[in-house]
């Protein structure tokens, strides 16, 4: 195991309106949007290599303090700043250049071969990976990947743990901002007109309008939707995220066709971030975008029809 190295150097660049004006990206280490607890440390002693612990804290117990990948940076889902509010709409894209100087204080830039670790115990955890990965994806950076089942693979494999606390040097980490991963609501208005399959990564209670969270002011779900569960992406029992056979399965389903130009949602774009690693990522399905602002921002807005689908 190793000692925490900075990775690379920092880029003779700048971040203007959220766009590089010159960087490069090296040769990835893996182009595989998962890698498992042997391949990790394989590689953990490569120079250009970062872990992004992204659990998070709780009142009682610190788990990066409690153990950690060594040489991992410690990224709080939570409190990190992956996700901030943007005018009433929490679980919001922070603005390009805030993300990018936040990214880059954990000693990342553009040549470094990123692997994000959650804690991996259910599907909705292993959703605060699958967010900052499609926030890396989104900002231009394709050097990364999800350790499968996180944390709890890791133990499982008797993996080393440190509780020696990480430190990065700030590099520079220069966005080439991916719009065409992104929806907005006007997207989303437009998607059946367009042909573009909506896909409602919610609980199926709350998609059918029987459930509802407490931030999205209406019940019911975006008109024409379909529903395909967070949870149906990833084995709880197992700690692994399901093979590209079964999501094939998941949106066949569904009624929704393999290569379909879609768009995932669920309330805030946390679980609408699992559905888009496992259709995007996963199965493959290169035309999917994902709403972030999702049901709080759609239901907010009175013009917006919700409907309940019927059973």
């Amino acid at each position: 195991m190793r000692s925490f190295l900075v990775a690379g150097v920092a880029a003779v660049a700048f971040v203007f309106s959220g766009v590089a004006v010159s960087s490069a990206q090296a040769e990835r280490l893996t182009d595989q949007p998962l890698v498992d607890a042997a391949w990790l440390e394989g590689n953990l002693d490569h120079p250009s290599l970062v872990v992004v612990d992204v659990r998070d804290a709780t009142k009682d117990a610190n788990p990066y303090a409690v153990g950690h990948i060594p040489g991992a940076v410690w990224a709080s889902y939570a409190q990190f700043g992956w996700r901030t509010k943007v005018g009433d709409v929490v679980g919001q894209l922070p603005p390009v250049e805030d993300i990018s100087a936040k990214i880059g204080s954990l000693g990342i830039d553009n040549d470094t071969q990123v692997v994000i670790v959650p804690a991996g115990e259910n599907s909705s955890d292993f959703g605060s990976a699958t967010r900052v990965y499609w926030t890396f994806k989104v900002l231009g950076h394709d050097a990364v990947t999800i350790l499968d089942g996180g944390q709890r693979a890791w133990i499982a494999a008797n993996g080393e743990t440190s509780t020696d606390v990480v430190t990065p040097e700030t590099v520079a980490f220069n966005a080439n901002f991916r719009p065409e991963l992104l929806a907005d609501a006007d997207d989303v208005a437009a998607a059946q007109a367009n042909g573009v399959a909506l896909i409602d990564a919610r609980p199926k209670a709350q998609y059918l309008g029987q459930q509802t969270s407490p931030i999205v002011a209406r019940a019911g779900a975006i008109p024409g939707a379909v529903n395909i569960e967070q949870s149906a992406f990833y084995d709880d029992q197992k700690g692994a995220f399901v093979a590209s056979d079964v999501i094939a399965q998941l949106v066949g389903t569904a009624g929704v066709a393999p290569e379909a130009d879609e768009i995932a949602y669920c309330n805030t774009g946390h679980w609408a971030s699992v559905a888009w690693f496992g259709l995007s990522e996963v199965m493959g399905n290169k035309n999917t975008r994902m709403y972030d602002g999702s049901m709080t921002e759609w239901a907010a807005d009175a013009s917006r029809d919700v409907v309940v689908p019927a059973q």
